[in-house]
């Protein structure tokens, strides 16, 4: 992960603004405490409306919006567990912080793993796939669609990056355009290729 040297930031954030996170520079990649620091640093100015990720400066991790750091768990948390994840920190069996931010007992999430990837809460991907979308990538090429389906293009929608595609429709998965994932779900009806039409 690119970090910006010598801008790492105190605890309670930098000269210009008191704040807990850094931000994740879309444009070059290298957390800043404020785009004002990284303006001074970069030879390029930070678009503050494209900043999508942020780092804790407590847990260091790196997350998307709407999340609020627990003290007393020490971790990065979903805001819609704020005040309500009491239950799975008291317990006896750990629990596990899946990448999307939700958290599962850890026993939970094993048996997730036994059924499929995905948070069962959001539908986002709790593990690194990407050898397995190379794999299904492979294995797409190798299983031409029958003749009534091959012009068939879905709109789709991805549970990882939340973007929206037109792709060919194939029953093995229909990748996302933007991300590359194959966590996605049909969103609308089929339609023949404009040769086709």
């Amino acid at each position: 992960m690119a970090t910006a040297g010598g801008s790492e930031g105190s605890e309670q954030g930098c000269e210009h603004y008191r704040r807990g996170c850094r931000l994740r520079a879309p444009c070059c990649g290298k957390l800043y405490p404020c785009r004002l620091c990284h303006d001074g640093a970069e030879q390029h100015q930070l678009d503050r409306f494209r900043v999508s990720e942020v780092q804790c400066i407590r847990c260091r991790l790196l997350q998307k919006e709407d999340f609020f750091h627990c003290s007393k768990c020490n971790l990065c948390l979903s805001l819609s567990l704020q005040g309500k994840h009491k239950d799975i920190h008291t317990s006896r069996v750990g629990a596990h912080v899946l990448p999307c931010g939700h958290l599962l007992h850890r026993t939970c999430y094993d048996e997730m793993l036994k059924e499929g990837y995905r948070c069962p809460l959001c539908m986002h991907s709790a593990l690194d796939m990407t050898r397995y979308w190379r794999q299904l990538d492979n294995e797409v090429a190798q299983t031409p669609m029958p003749t009534e389906y091959q012009n068939m293009m879905v709109e789709i929608l991805c549970n990882d990056c939340h973007a929206r595609s037109t792709v060919q429709f194939h029953l093995l998965g229909m990748k996302c355009q933007s991300c590359e994932s194959y966590n996605t779900a049909q969103d609308g009806r089929c339609r023949l290729s404009l040769q086709e039409q």
